[in-house]
């Protein structure tokens, strides 16, 4: 039972891998949306605005894709304590 609990607590090897996945597939689906809204808005609005529109979901989307992205690709590894400086004097 031990051997199994120490399987489990390490990490995927792929997990940087699929958050970047995730990271690219959040970008595009963002930029499909932007250019669907500028594709929409073709009529009813001026230039500048619908580009202002657009540029806003494409921050985000780049925004949000990065944060993703970095993460996914730190891990949760805890910070280790590190070691002591000056050796313990016996007692």
């Amino acid at each position: 039972m031990t051997h199994l609990l120490l399987f489990l607590d390490v990490a995927p090897a792929g997990a940087g891998a699929i958050g970047v996945v995730f990271a690219v597939g959040f970008f595009l689906m963002l930029a499909g949306a932007a250019f669907i809204a500028y594709k929409s808005l073709r009529k009813t609005m001026k230039w500048a605005f619908r580009i202002a529109i657009v540029v806003g979901i494409l921050v985000v989307a780049l925004v949000g894709s990065i944060t993703l992205w970095w993460y996914s690709s730190t891990g949760n590894t805890p910070r280790q304590k590190p070691p002591a400086s000056r050796p313990r004097q016996p007692a």
